[in-house]
């Protein structure tokens, strides 16, 4: 936690960054606020947090009373679903469409771009005169025109890439505590641990935004690996039973021996965010802005390690219920019944229509989204028919989806899901499994295949799968997003291995890959390549198409600097490895930083 000194420096930088946000509107014009009252919105969504990792979910022994009292609080969605993995749902979440149909495939290897021309909910609430804000995790670009406050947020903390600790980090930057983030899209480093600062912030923007409306965003990258938690938190698990005999039979059982020491900080990282959760609430109160506050709480895949999930089968990766069902509450009082339940399917793709739809507004005419608005559930509008539909959630590694492997098509009574079998070491990826079918009505806990009974049904879910996947693989195919350089609203740029492609790109040390990018004009360039020290010299290289270039590093170096590199308009694949030959035998780099030199160095700033 900050001092009393740091809490007041923070809170003049955040009030001061939130007016100047609102002055020049992120570069776009900003309406005036309807005479309306409109609610405020705050969206919280952790990271890799299980639906198992809730006290009122039957868990005895995570400690999460905030959040327990929250729950009581709100309307329960039942059945709510995300994607097995964080970036296709963040990237749904934002835009009321599928991630295929955003250009989002993956979750690094530059598949986790989304297509700036996407319209976010945080563009359509601008309309309204909201002040909008991000804290924690975008994981949907880290380069312009990609960034959060290149997609209608004013303010934006995050940290880049999926997480903390990532390739993608900042030079220097020390992990959960103390980081190096981005403000604005500008490296400042804290003081705290993450969850802490995300809160902090968000609570100063709420206080500096005044009475016009505000979406506050905030999304903790915890519990998310690496499982960095404050040593006070993770003194509550101290002593506390954590193996799979301490906790409620029900459902599958859970595999192998507990991984008691990784349960204990996923649940202390657990138990900070419910503290900050309760923090962030009881300001709210103390405000009198409760009354007139959307809240919803929500989680972005299932749990990433087997522990108490509510008996469902599978976990984070996998199109099985313990990889996409996950919690969901919304509270606005007034409007919506305290422990109301609502068992009806619903999706990340559903919450932009309906927060469009309790703000008053209209989505845009052009804007074809795939979600539809819960308001009439959540009101409790009996009088509001609501006919079945189809659910459709797909994910695995790779450049481009594959046609059968890794879905579920989920009705209301129904699950369809096409299983990925699991690659022995080594060895190339197994073939599209057969699909399976479940009936979650008798079956929640998908332990009864069907699909040989009832295989008219199975045919039939499969082949609207068949239409949903032609559907969104056809909206814009899947050449991945480029990264836009030499513009005044990104200068300089750093292109990491979050975001490199190719056949031989990874986190690996040894890896090297390529960058899409994108020069909008001829322009010139010092451009910094950094990479791991080797005691001996060595041939750096850089490439931009036609354009390659070499030079000798010192010994025990990290950063080579090629200077005045004049780079044409045009499209490119930028690469850069170390090496005495083409055969790039020294691998790829840490990261590239190009700062164009040519015009004057402006403010990094979202357009």
């Amino acid at each position: 936690m900050l001092s009393r000194r740091g809490r007041l420096v923070e809170s003049i930088y955040w009030r001061t960054l939130v007016l100047a946000a609102c002055v020049l509107g992120g570069g776009r014009a900003v309406a005036t606020p309807q005479a309306v009252e409109r609610p405020n919105i705050i969206l919280i969504m952790t990271d890799d947090q299980g639906y198992g990792d809730l006290g009122v979910h039957g868990n005895p022994q995570i400690k999460t009373p905030n959040l327990d009292r929250f729950a009581r609080q709100s309307v329960r969605l039942k059945n709510f679903y995300v994607c097995p993995v964080c970036s296709p749902t963040r990237s749904s979440l934002m835009t009321g469409r599928y991630n295929y149909r955003t250009g989002v495939v993956d979750t690094y290897i530059g598949r986790s771009l989304m297509h700036s021309d996407e319209t976010t909910l945080a563009e359509i609430l601008e309309k309204a005169g909201y002040k909008k804000a991000i804290f924690g995790k975008w994981h949907l670009g880290d380069n312009y025109p990609l960034r959060a406050i290149d997609q209608g947020f004013q303010v934006a903390l995050v940290h880049k890439g999926g997480g903390i600790g990532q390739p993608s980090d900042p030079a220097g930057s020390p992990g959960y505590f103390n980081p190096i983030l981005m403000t604005n899209g500008v490296e400042r480093r804290f003081e705290g641990y993450c969850s802490d600062i995300y809160t902090n912030a968000a609570i100063e923007f709420i206080q500096a935004s005044g009475k016009g409306p505000f979406f506050t965003y905030l999304a903790f990258n915890a519990p998310h690996s690496p499982l960095q938690v404050p040593d006070k938190d993770l003194e509550v698990y101290k002593g506390v039973d954590l193996s799979h005999d301490a906790f409620p039979k029900v459902g599958n059982k859970l595999p192998g021996v507990a991984e008691v020491a990784v349960t204990a900080k996923v649940y202390a990282m657990v138990t900070n965010i419910d503290r900050n959760v309760g923090r962030l609430l009881e300001f709210l109160d103390t405000q009198k802005l409760t009354d007139n506050t959307i809240v919803i709480f929500m989680t972005d895949n299932g749990p990433a390690s087997f522990r108490y999930n509510a008996g469902m089968r599978g976990a984070k990766g996998t199109p099985y219920e313990g990889g996409i069902h996950v919690p969901f509450y919304i509270r606005w009082p007034n409007h919506f019944r305290a422990g109301a339940v609502v068992d009806k399917i619903a999706a990340h793709i559903d919450v932009l229509p309906t927060l469009v739809d309790a703000a008053g507004l209209k989505l845009p005419t052009n804007l074809k989204v795939d979600g539809k608005s819960l308001l009439p559930l959540l009101r409790g509008d009996r009088s509001v028919t609501w006919p079945d539909r189809a659910l459709f959630f797909q994910w695995h590694r790779g450049d481009e989806p594959e046609l059968g492997r890794a879905f579920a098509v989920r009705t209301q009574r129904y699950k369809l899901v096409g299983p990925e079998p699991i690659p022995k070491p080594n060895q190339p990826r197994p073939p599209v499994a057969k699909p399976e079918l479940y009936d979650l009505e008798t079956d929640p806990f998908e332990n009864r295949n069907i699909a040989a009974q009832r295989r008219e049904l199975a045919l039939m879910l499969y082949d609207s799968y068949k239409a949903w996947f032609k559907s969104v693989c056809g909206t814009r195919g899947f050449a991945p997003a480029r990264i836009v350089i030499g513009t005044p609203h990104e200068n300089p740029t750093v292109l990491t291995r979050q975001d490199w492609r190719g056949s031989h790109a990874s986190w690996q040390s040894d890896a090297f890959g390529f960058w899409e990018i994108e020069a909008p004009q001829e322009g010139t360039y010092d451009v910094a390549v950094r990479y791991t020290p080797r005691p001996e010299p060595i041939e750096a290289h850089l490439g931009f198409g036609k354009i390659q270039l070499k030079q000798k590093t010192e010994p025990g170096s990290q950063i080579c600097t090629f200077h005045a590199v004049k780079i044409p308009a045009g499209k490119y694949e930028a690469e850069a490895w170390l090496g005495l030959d083409k055969n790039k035998s020294g691998g790829g780099v840490q990261d590239v930083t190009l700062t164009r030199t040519d015009h004057a160095r402006s403010a990094n700033r979202g357009s």
